[in-house]
């Protein structure tokens, strides 16, 4: 599988960003989920959608300001954030897993994922 990840840059906060992450294989397949990395810091979970789209799950941090999606068709992978604070600065990174029975609290292990992307910059000024 290979990922392709684009968006990001540099916005104020308070601003809205959209990154992507585009994949080859069978798209539907595969769970998804999105992970940021700060400087010095551990990888975090962000978000995370299921196969079909029809659920999605995110973490405290990030609820009601980034919306996770999944284009099956075109195969590729959107987080949407708004409401942006320096906070969220960090490189964010897709994660793909073709695993077919997730518990719960599962989404949010970044060891579950097989498949990561290169990773991409959202920096946020304050």
């Amino acid at each position: 599988v290979q990922l392709q990840a684009s968006g990001g840059g540099l916005v104020q906060a308070g601003g809205s960003v959209r990154v992507s992450c585009a994949a080859s294989g069978t798209f539907n397949a595969y769970t998804i989920a999105w992970f940021r990395q700060a400087p010095g810091k551990e990888r975090e979970f962000v978000a995370a959608i299921t196969r079909n789209g029809g659920t999605t799950y995110y973490a405290a941090s990030v609820k009601g300001r980034f919306t996770v999606s999944r284009d099956n068709v075109k195969q590729t992978t959107y987080l949407q954030m708004n409401s942006l604070e320096p906070e969220d600065t960090a490189v964010y990174y897709c994660a793909l897993d073709r695993r077919q029975s997730w518990g719960m609290n599962d989404y949010s292990v970044a060891s579950f994922y097989t498949y990561w992307g290169q990773g991409t910059q959202v920096t946020v000024s304050s």
